[in-house]
C-alpha cells in the first residue's frame, strides 16, 4: 500500500477535534519543525504526492516519509518532538557570557588574522574557552535571541589628553550650561560642508535592482556655521564659500543680534583653527565680556549636540540628494533648518510640486 493511502486510512480514523488541531498547527504552530510536519501530512491527505512536497521545497523526500510513518504508527502525537529528553542543553549562561564578550571584541584579539567574525570561528573560538562545541546554526540563533546586529562601525580618534583632565573639563561646560545666571545664553557650535556631489548612503531597493543618483559631476562646496541653543533648541546659521575665520565671525555678530538682550553668551565649541585664530581673537575683544568661549577636549565630537543635527542634515537632505545645482541644493538645506525650528525637533519637509 503506498505510503499516501495509509496516511489517509490514519487521517480517517482521527476524530474532528484531532484534524482540527492538526490542521491548525500547520498554519499557527510556534514550532516551526511541528509547523512543517503538519504541513506534510495535511498535503498528503489532500492528495500531494511526496515527490511533489520535495519538488515544492517544504522539505525533502525522505523527510516526508519518515513524517508519513510516525503519523501512521502513532497518530497526531508522532509530530511532536521526541528530543526533549535528550538530557540538558549543552548552552548554559558561561556559554553565552563567552559568546558576548567576543563579538564585543575582534579576532585579532583571540590571534586569528581577520577584521570582522564569521559565525564558524565565533563557535571555534567559544568552544576553545569552553570546550562546548555547537554548530554555526546554533551560534546563528543565538545571536540573534540577544539581538546582536551586523552593522557599521564608527570610526573614532582617541582624545590625547588623559582621562581625568578630559573628564574634568567635560563636567565644567556640563555644569556652566546647567546653572546659566540670569541673562546669560548657552549655544553648541560647529561648521558643516555641503557638497554638490551628493554623499552616497543605504537606501531601500526593490529586489534585482539598485538605485541610481545623478551627479553634476564638478563638485561645489559651501559651508555652514551653526549654533544650537542649549535650553531652547533653536538653530543659528551663516553661510560662506570659504570655512574661514570670516565665517566663525560672521556667526558670533549673528548671535549678538539675536540676543541684544544677553549679557554673556556662552559658546561650546571644538579645537579648529578658525576657532582660536588672530582674527578671532581681535573680534571677540571687540565683543567685550558678552562672548565666552568653552574648548571641548580634542577628538569629542559626541559632546557637541550639534553634531546630531549635522547629522540628521545629511540623512535627509544631502545623502543621494538630486539637486543638479548648488542654489537649490542650499535652498532645501536652509528649508530643513527653518522647518527643525517652528517645530523644535526633527521633522520631515515635504518637496514642493512643480
Amino acid at each position: 500500500m503506498k505510503v499516501r493511502e495509509k496516511v489517509v486510512r490514519r487521517w480517517e480514523r482521527l476524530s474532528r477535534r484531532e484534524r482540527r488541531i492538526v490542521r491548525m498547527q500547520s498554519k499557527h504552530a510556534p514550532d516551526a519543525v511541528l509547523r512543517c510536519r503538519c504541513k506534510v501530512i495535511v498535503s498528503l491527505v489532500h492528495g500531494v504526492s511526496p515527490a511533489t512536497l520535495a519538488s515544492g521545497g517544504l522539505c525533502s523526500e525522505s523527510q516526508v516519509y519518515r513524517v508519513a510513518r510516525r503519523f501512521v504508527e502513532h497518530g497526531p502525537a508522532g509530530m511532536a518532538d521526541w528530543r526533549e529528553d535528550n538530557g540538558d542543553h549543552k548552552i548554559n549562561e558561561t556559554y553565552e557570557w563567552e559568546l558576548l564578550i567576543a563579538v564585543a571584541c575582534s579576532p585579532r584579539d583571540y590571534g586569528y588574522l581577520r577584521t570582522t567574525w564569521t559565525q564558524e570561528l565565533l563557535a571555534r573560538v567559544v568552544a576553545q574557552r569552553t570546550g562546548i562545541t555547537v554548530s554555526a546554526t546554533t551560534i546563528c540563533r543565538m545571536l540573534k535571541r540577544h539581538r546582536v546586529r551586523l552593522g557599521r562601525p564608527k570610526p573614532i580618534v582617541g582624545c590625547p589628553w588623559i582621562k581625568a583632565r578630559r573628564q574634568r573639563r567635560l563636567r565644567q561646560i556640563d555644569r556652566q550650561i546647567r546653572h546659566l545666571a540670569r541673562g546669560e545664553v548657552a549655544v553648541y557650535v560647529d561648521e558643516v560642508d555641503i557638497h554638490l556631489n551628493p554623499k552616497i548612503g543605504p537606501d531601500w531597493m526593490l529586489p534585482g535592482m539598485q538605485k541610481t543618483v545623478l551627479t553634476p559631476g564638478k563638485n561645489e562646496k559651501r559651508y555652514l556655521a551653526g549654533a544650537l541653543n542649549a535650553r531652547t533648541g533653536r538653530v543659528t546659521w551663516v553661510q560662506a564659500e570659504r570655512k574661514t575665520s570670516d565665517l566663525f565671525i560672521l556667526l558670533l555678530w549673528q548671535l549678538l543680534k539675536e540676543h541684544p538682550r544677553a549679557r554673556c553668551i556662552h559658546v561650546v565649541l571644538d579645537n579648529f583653527k578658525i576657532h582660536h585664530s588672530q582674527r578671532t581673537r581681535l573680534a571677540l575683544a571687540a565683543a567685550g565680556d558678552r562672548i565666552r568661549l568653552h574648548f571641548l577636549p580634542p577628538y569629542c565630537p559626541d559632546h557637541n549636540r550639534i553634531e546630531r543635527l549635522w547629522k540628521d542634515l545629511h540623512d535627509n537632505v544631502t545623502r543621494n540628494h538630486r539637486c543638479q545645482s548648488m542654489k537649490q541644493l542650499m535652498t532645501e538645506v536652509y528649508a530643513y533648518l527653518r522647518c527643525r525650528n517652528r517645530q523644535g525637533r526633527h521633522q520631515y519637509v515635504r518637496a514642493k510640486v512643480a
